[in-house]
């Protein structure tokens, strides 16, 4: 339900079909406040000054990078595809849902100010990790929920919290969030990154992305970018 070259009609019966979906993103939970999210590793010193990155799927990039781009520690979010079997995929090729790509964000941040752990209790809160291949009104393979991770340790920190999460009921159905190893990401476009500080005035933005931000911000409201 996004906006591609010339797809003006669209945007205009956005405004009709997305008002469920903007309803029902203010009711994610905060995860932090659950057993598994309260124990959570805490940001580290750096004496190297390298940044790491995370890198989530988990439905519409636009919506994603709005949430991320907020919160401190994070340096630079950049949407893009991965986790498919076609080479330099375009927007338009991975809609079709056949390129196996899922539309993802690369989130590069400094660990000595924000740590993979609050990322995936950011990530757990920014979507329904619940839905299967849809985020809402976005349906298909390419709206997914993953986490594609660089490393062993971030492998086992998301099967750590999938399991608690789902131990504890946080959410009224199983967690069915795909973990993958990270391979290649594929920039998207230009005109798809900062998509909401760029185009506010959007219907999906208005309607999807600005009442999942605010949700966002109110939950994060102490790891937020002055």
């Amino acid at each position: 339900m996004k906006k591609t070259d010339g797809s003006i009609l669209r945007q205009l019966c956005v405004a009709f079909l997305l008002l469920p979906l903007a309803a029902c993103a203010q009711h994610q939970p905060d995860i932090r406040n659950t057993t598994a999210f309260k124990a959570m590793e805490p940001a580290k010193e750096n004496v190297s000054g390298k940044r790491d990155t995370a890198t989530f799927a988990a439905g519409c990039f636009w919506c994603v990078e709005a949430q991320f781009q907020q919160l401190e520690g994070v340096d630079t979010v950049i949407s893009g595809f991965t986790g498919g079997t076609v080479a330099n995929p375009s927007y338009k090729a991975v809609c079709t849902g056949t390129t196996g790509h899922a539309e993802a964000c690369n989130i590069i941040y400094d660990p000595s100010r924000i740590s993979y752990d609050e990322l995936l209790a950011a990530f757990f809160t920014a979507h329904d990790p619940t839905q299967l291949n849809r985020q809402g009104n976005d349906v298909g393979t390419q709206y997914r929920s993953a986490i594609f991770y660089h490393n062993e340790a971030q492998k086992e920190k998301a099967g750590y919290y999938i399991k608690r999460l789902n131990e504890e009921h946080a959410y009224n159905r199983p967690i069915v969030t795909e973990v993958a190893p990270y391979t290649v990401f594929y920039k998207a476009e230009d005109y798809h990154q900062d998509y909401y500080n760029q185009n506010g005035d959007q219907p999906y933005c208005q309607l999807v992305i600005r009442p999942k931000l605010e949700k966002f911000k109110k939950v994060f409201k102490d790891k937020l970018k002055h």
